[in-house]
Parts: C-alpha cells; structure tokens; sequence
C-alpha cells in the first residue's frame, strides 16, 4: 500500500511506527481535530506532534493497526498517501492574516498543490522535491531551504498598478546531512503564473539531468541561466484589460494592491 511506503516510518522500537498524516496548507477543521484526538488514543499513544512541513504525526501505532488507521483517516480526509513528497506544499500565511504578507500564499500553495497532484507525477526523483512559498522577505514558509522556493513579491503592471507575484528560489536542500540554501533566479512571475513556472522547472530537471542526479546538484551544474532562460516569458504583466485575473491574488477577488504593517513576526 503506497500510504503505508510513504507516510509510516517504523520507530526504533520494533513493532511500531510514526504515521504523517498529510494536512493540505496546515488546515484542519473542528470535525477533524476531535476525530484524531480519539484516534490517537485507539491506535497510538494519545499524543500528536507536529512538523516543520505543516503535518502531524501519531506515534506509536502497532504494526497490525496501520490498515484500520488509515481507513479512518481516510474516513476524515486525511487519509492522502505522499507526506513529505513534492505533492505536500507547505506555504506560511501570506496576507491571509499577517500584515507584513505582500502576498496570498496560501492560496498560491494550494494552487501549487493542486497543479504537481493533477500531474500525477511518478519520477521518483521529482518526487523528491519539496515546494514552498512565503508570503514576504522573512520566509516563514521556509522558501530558501525548498528545491523550489517562492518569496512573496510584487511588479509593476497596467497603468500604475501592481501585479502580485514571487521571486523564485531554487536548489535548497535540508536532508542526509547536506544543508544548503536555495539560490534566487534573477526574473520574478507573477502569482498566477507560479504553477506554470514550477512545471517549466520540472520539465527542465526532467530532460536536462544525468542519470540520478537530485536536483540541488543539477541546480549546481547547469547553473542559474537555465532557470532564467525557461522562466523569462512569463515575467511580464499584460494590460488589465486582456487578463483581469494577473492583478487579483489567489482567491481574491479585489485589485491588487500591496500593503504592509505590522504582522505575526512582529509580535
């Protein structure tokens, strides 16, 4: 079972494993939180913790219970196999409630999360990857250590408006011991062009790398140019009147306009 390979981790203590549960953009409902309270009290050890990748994790759960775990997360929708895979974006708040966001990241996130599942993706190396968008400059979703990262921005656009959009970061790396951070590619895209530019990303990692190469050594090799080359196109801002939807942020339905204040960093 891929649920099982993917999001069950066997503990030193044999017999028994920590289970990731996948939470999309780090939500989770009333309904949800009471169900895994009584969960983790019928298969673990009554405690949850949580990740620095928005999941949770139920310990200690007997190698025999795994099955009917999973039937009953899944019975919650929290149930989706690849914890911890390219598919389990994780973003920081962005403008949904801290005032220093310039940008809805987690509206980018889902939409970043929803395009990488319709891609069904099956390289195991690109599932690898991890994806992370911040919503401004101090990177509470932890963009600079993601193999592609995006930092909240914005552009000018038609007429004197702004385009919100993301500096794009790749090549960060924070497992096996090597730690590095990502490297920033010069050109910024707009928010609603980020999905695109992740699949010209991947294409790129896909046709041009040697045989098993992760992608922070191929960033290495081939060098930030590349990055800018496949990315270039989509950097400009066309006129509102021919694309309305450049200048309204993930899940908004207002003009853009950047404004900061004080935020959750600044308490």
């Amino acid at each position: 079972m891929r649920w099982k390979m993917t999001n069950a981790v066997p503990q030193r203590q044999p017999g028994y494993y920590a289970v990731y549960l996948k939470v999309a953009a780090g939500d989770l409902s009333a309904q949800q939180l009471a169900a895994l309270a009584e969960l983790s009290r019928r298969y673990g050890n009554g405690t949850a913790r949580t990740t620095a990748e928005q999941n949770l994790v139920l310990r200690w759960v007997p190698r025999h219970e795994l099955h009917a775990l999973w039937k009953d997360l899944s019975a919650i929708n929290l149930g989706e196999g690849g914890a911890n895979e390219i598919t389990d974006v994780t973003s920081c708040p962005g403008t949904d409630s801290c005032k220093l966001g310039i940008t809805a990241a987690m509206g980018a996130g889902r939409a970043l999360r929803q395009s990488l599942l319709d891609m069904e993706i099956q390289d195991p190396l690109v599932k690898a990857l991890h994806v992370k968008v911040s919503g401004c400059p101090n990177g509470c979703g932890r963009h600079h250590l993601a193999s592609i990262g995006f930092q909240g921005a914005a552009v000018k656009g038609d007429q004197g408006h702004q385009v919100p959009a993301y500096e794009v970061y790749v090549g960060g790396h924070y497992e096996d011991g090597d730690f590095r951070y990502g490297q920033r590619v010069v050109q910024k895209v707009p928010s609603k062009r980020v999905p695109e530019a992740t699949q010209r990303i991947l294409a790129l990692y896909q046709e041009q790398r040697q045989q098993d190469e992760p992608f922070h050594l191929f960033v290495d090799r081939v060098g930030l140019k590349a990055f800018e080359t496949v990315l270039a196109d989509l950097r400009g801002a066309t006129p509102m009147a021919d694309n309305l939807d450049l200048y309204q942020d993930w899940e908004r339905m207002e003009i853009y306009k950047l404004e900061r204040g004080e935020g959750e960093c600044a308490v």
